[in-house]
């Protein structure tokens, strides 16, 4: 994105997805992550604190523009309140996002035939004959 203003610049972090699925490390100084999204921000605190958590931000990231920039907030926001951040998490609810409802009810033209249920005590009854 370009600035026409002094001394400002501004990035558009989503046009450093590619690069950051390549190079995951990226997102621990790079400026234009700093303008992510406020419940990106709080998951990536969290993700680079431990070993490999650049490269599971760079994960979530990833979803972005596949699932829109909406569903993924909707999906960290989820997680962060599960307390258990990790791509897989980011992913499963994403996809639970997507999933169509079951429907109510499922008309069939399948017959099944009725069957006589057994009489409680019958059997026990002949068996001592």
């Amino acid at each position: 994105m370009r600035c026409f203003e002094r001394n400002q610049i501004r990035y558009d972090w989503q046009h450093y997805i590619p690069l950051i699925e390549r190079k995951p490390g990226a997102l621990r100084n790079g400026a234009p992550f700093a303008d992510m999204p406020e419940p990106l921000l709080r998951l990536r605190g969290l993700l680079l604190k431990r070993e490999g958590g650049d490269r599971v931000m760079a994960k979530v990231l990833a979803a972005v523009p596949k699932s829109g920039l909406e569903a993924v907030l909707v999906a960290v926001e989820l997680v962060l309140e599960s307390g258990n951040p990790s791509a897989e998490h980011v992913e499963n609810v994403l996809n639970r996002l997507k999933a169509a409802a079951p429907p109510e009810c499922v008309e069939t033209s399948l017959r099944l035939p009725r069957r006589r249920l057994p009489i409680p005590g019958a059997m026990t009854a002949c068996a001592g004959r």
